[in-house]
């Protein structure tokens, strides 16, 4: 029974296996499919959005295409308006270069006709002048044998004759010369007199000997003149100046020959009216005070100018010398400055010449000391100026400089006509010295009238205080042949319509412009 029991037992465990593992595997069958199922539905899932980026992809790329054909099309139609320009400035430079090649032709044409032409004229020359070398040889056989003479000995006679001519002639054209020169040298002089008082006389005595002091309210004269006039006396007693009270409204008028004791009463009368006490006591003081305060002013400005040029070693009274300059003029020109001027041109003359700059300076720059003595003295500036010089131990190449300048005394040195040349270069430029500035004016529209009077002018400017007439003219009326002359001719109708001192330089422009565009 039991033996029975086990098999069957047996064969119930492993229907039982069997039937777990089918139960197992039909569990793992519905799950299968419930998988295969999901994965069906993720599948579909990427699918739908594979399609979906898909399309998004080729619309981007659509999108981009079309951009880039945009941006192929605006450089294939930029470059083609490249090629087009290219093709448009090479088609006008070809038809330019084949008119100036026609040009050419046609030059070379008429050159070789006008060679062909003076070919043929060249032999008809020589033909002509073989012909009347034999006319010649007869002729002057004939008249040998009529006049029995060689053709030496008729030239020799002939040479005589004009000889006894031409002195003749000559006599009579220096005979009448000189009847002009008598009759108009007279002339001459005056205009140099009438010329050189306008230019020194009247205005030169009120400008350089007289200032003008400015007030506030003409109460402030009566203060000045005091009480029966003490306070004036006192002023000009004290200052050597004379002061002049009229009816000038707010004006007082300052009255000496010396600039220097014009400034000190100037500043004087400044002080006393400014601070109000106006006494002689107070006026003495002030004017104590003034000249003090004047004279170091002169020393520093001696001592400035002399570093400014590189002056070394000079004397201190003649450092003061110097100062004192700026307070003196000579023909309207501040004295100072003109020797400012001289120094420095004798410098560059002198580094030019291979000489010694400095000295040059030193000399440039003392040569007028001599117009600014503490007295009155009939000596010449020049030989006055050489004479503190030599005192105060300048070198003798410096003090003949000084006194040769205007000739007083023999030069001696190369210096001396350096400094000569120099101080008339000075006070012959343009604007140095005063002259009436309406006619200088006058001068300068005159010389501009006279180019407007040719016919092709179209501007003329009269520059260098009218030294030079700059004359432009229009370039197709006027050849370059035409220029030239019209410029001899301005300069022949300035010569004969107008005076002026120097010489003025006529120059005519004539311009041509040719203009193009690249783009």
């Amino acid at each position: 029974m039991n033996l029975l029991f086990i098999p069957a037992l047996l064969v119930g465990l492993i229907i039982g296996y069997f039937i777990t593992k089918f139960l197992e595997n039909k569990k793992d069958d519905k799950k299968l499919s419930e998988a295969s199922q999901k994965a069906k539905r993720i599948v579909k899932e990427a699918h739908k959005e594979a399609e979906g980026i898909k399309k998004d992809k080729i619309l981007q790329a659509k999108e981009k295409f079309i951009e880039l054909k945009a941006e192929h099309e605006k450089v294939i139609s930029s470059r083609e308006k490249k090629i087009s320009d290219a093709e448009k400035r090479t088609r006008d430079k070809e038809s330019q270069i084949s008119s100036e090649l026609n040009k050419s032709k046609q030059i070379n044409q008429n050159l070789e006709k006008k060679l062909s032409e003076n070919e043929s004229l060249k032999d008809t020359l020589t033909t002509k002048t073989e012909k009347l070398a034999i006319i010649l040889n007869k002729k002057e056989k004939e008249l040998e044998t009529i006049s029995n003479l060689t053709a030496e000995e008729a030239k020799i006679q002939l040479l005589e004759s004009l000889k006894e001519k031409a002195k003749t002639d000559a006599m009579s054209h220096i005979q009448e010369t000189i009847e002009e020169a008598k009759l108009t040298a007279q002339q001459e002089a005056k205009k140099i007199i009438i010329n050189t008082i306008q230019r020194i006389g009247t205005e030169e005595a009120v400008e350089n000997c007289v200032s003008v002091f400015n007030i506030e309210n003409d109460d402030v004269k009566g203060r000045i003149i005091g009480r029966e006039g003490r306070n004036i006396r006192a002023i000009e007693a004290a200052t050597g100046v004379e002061i002049i009270v009229d009816d000038t409204p707010e004006a007082i008028i300052l009255s000496c020959f010396d600039s220097v004791r014009r400034e000190v009463a100037r500043l004087s009368l400044h002080k006393l009216v400014t601070d109000g006490r106006i006494h002689p006591a107070r006026i003495e003081e002030v004017v104590r005070k003034t000249q003090k305060k004047i004279e170091e002013e002169i020393v520093e400005v001696g001592k400035r100018t002399v570093i400014d040029l590189g002056i070394h070693g000079l004397h201190p009274e003649l450092i003061r010398q110097v100062g004192r300059m700026k307070y003196r003029s000579s023909y309207g020109q501040n004295l100072l400055q003109h020797s400012r001027e001289v120094a420095k041109l004798c410098g560059v003359m002198a580094s030019e010449l291979g000489l010694n700059p400095k000295l040059a300076k030193r000399a440039g720059l003392l040569h007028d000391i001599g117009k600014v003595p503490d007295t009155e003295t009939e000596v010449p500036h020049a030989i006055l100026g050489m004479q503190w010089a030599e005192k105060h131990g300048e070198k003798a190449e410096v003090c003949n400089a000084i006194g040769a300048h205007h000739d007083e005394i023999e030069m001696t040195s190369l210096l001396s006509p350096i400094v000569q040349v120099c101080d008339a270069i000075s006070g012959a430029r343009p604007g140095a010295r005063r002259q009436v500035l309406d006619s200088y004016i006058q001068r300068l529209k005159d010389l501009e009238a006279i180019a407007f009077g040719f016919q092709g002018v179209k501007k003329a400017y009269a520059i260098q205080a009218g030294r030079e007439l700059r004359v432009i003219v229009e370039s197709e009326r006027v050849s370059d042949e035409k220029a030239a002359a019209l410029s001899f001719e301005i300069s022949q109708k300035i010569q004969t319509d107008m005076t002026y001192p120097g010489q003025v330089k006529i120059t005519v422009i004539r311009e041509t412009r040719a203009i193009n565009i690249a783009k």
